[in-house]
């Protein structure tokens, strides 16, 4: 039952008029670096309310505590979990804490929120799925992708066939930074593109193999070179780094009627190229291909906020039942992408073929 003092948001019913709803109230577990987003949006959001900010560390409670005086704080999860009026919880700790702290959130018989990737293994993630589907929860994953208007314009012009048939993607991700304490590029990475080709072309690769070299610390590849193979005939190759001199974030689409370029740091992140090469009846070998270039449009982008758009999703998931567009399953879907690469690495590829020379 809400109460008079209750917080309270509003949407449109039917008839067109504003009513009231119940706000669902999340807590926050984890304040490192994205995790006092998640608190903003949410104290933003018109859907749900920031209750909670639960961390180890006082004085990442004391920061974000003068920003959001209004939301309660503790050290201990479980003080969090005994809240019988708290609706949600989002989990945003290192990659190994990931199962055990929202196993303990579904187990609380919360709804909650994992930032990417759901768990450290696709056996774990399966765990989770099925936990909180027998308990009737929504496990949303932190694919804040998904919601990027970017992303959807090109997943629409895919599925409408503007594009034609994909012949392949490349994607690049780098930056200088951020190194993760517990996992690799690949896993850090990779849940973005991974998580963007499932979106657009609406399968599963067949085949994937990786390379990658661990050039800071030993044992753990701060760049990688993943290529997928999909049934359709796509082929997707996806660059990871944390060491590199600037960030890029740059995804080239190539169809057999058009081509885009998606430049996630641009003012125009979306351009759409009216070119490429076509093959016909040659009067000789020279003529065989002919070359078209047209316009490049670049498609009017709303400015939304992903991870606010992701939020409301979450909310509606859980008001109406509901799946969301980051659902649970593809979250499990890029753990085994994740982990497909780990198992096709090439440890040495140069080492075991050597290359010589001549004189």
């Amino acid at each position: 039952m809400t109460t008079l003092d209750e917080p309270r948001g509003h949407m449109v019913s039917a008839n067109g008029t504003e009513a009231e709803i119940d706000r669902v109230r999340v807590g926050v577990v984890g304040l490192g670096y994205w995790g006092p987003n998640l608190v903003r949006v949410l104290n933003e959001a018109a859907q749900a309310e920031a209750a909670w900010m639960c961390d180890l560390r006082p004085e990442m409670l004391d920061t974000l505590g003068r920003r959001f005086p209004a939301v309660r704080q503790t050290r201990d999860l479980d003080e969090m979990l005994d809240d019988d009026s708290l609706d949600a919880v989002a989990v945003v700790t290192p990659v190994s804490t990931h199962y055990e702290i929202a196993m303990r959130v579904l187990k609380a018989g919360k709804h909650v929120y994992v930032e990417k990737p759901l768990a450290s293994s696709s056996e774990l993630a399966t765990v989770l799925v099925r936990v909180a589907d027998e308990r009737g929860l929504v496990l949303m994953p932190g694919h804040t992708f998904l919601y990027s208007p970017p992303v959807n314009c090109i997943r629409e012009l895919i599925r409408r066939g503007d594009l034609g048939d994909i012949y392949f993607i490349s994607m690049s991700r780098v930056n200088l930074g951020l190194y993760q304490s517990d996992v690799s590029v690949i896993w850090d990475l990779g849940p973005h593109d991974f998580s963007i080709l499932l979106y657009w072309l609406d399968e599963h690769p067949s085949q994937v193999i990786s390379t990658g070299r661990a050039c800071i610390e030993t044992g753990k590849d701060d760049v990688a070179f993943i290529t997928c193979k999909f049934d359709s005939g796509t082929l997707a190759h996806v660059e990871l780094s944390w060491l590199a001199p600037s960030k890029l974030r740059r995804t080239t689409v190539v169809g057999s009627n058009k081509m885009v370029v998606y430049d996630d740091c641009s003012i125009e992140p979306v351009r759409v190229y009216d070119a490429g090469v076509m093959p016909h009846d040659p009067e000789s070998f020279g003529e065989f291909l002919k070359y078209r270039t047209g316009d490049i449009v670049s498609p009017h982008i709303e400015s939304s906020e992903p991870l606010a758009l992701q939020v409301e999703d979450f909310c509606r998931a859980i008001r109406l039942g509901t799946t969301p567009t980051s659902s649970a399953r593809l979250g499990v879907d890029v753990v085994r992408m994740i982990e497909a690469a780990d198992r096709s690495r090439v440890p040495d590829l140069y080492g075991s073929m050597p290359i010589r020379g001549t004189r």
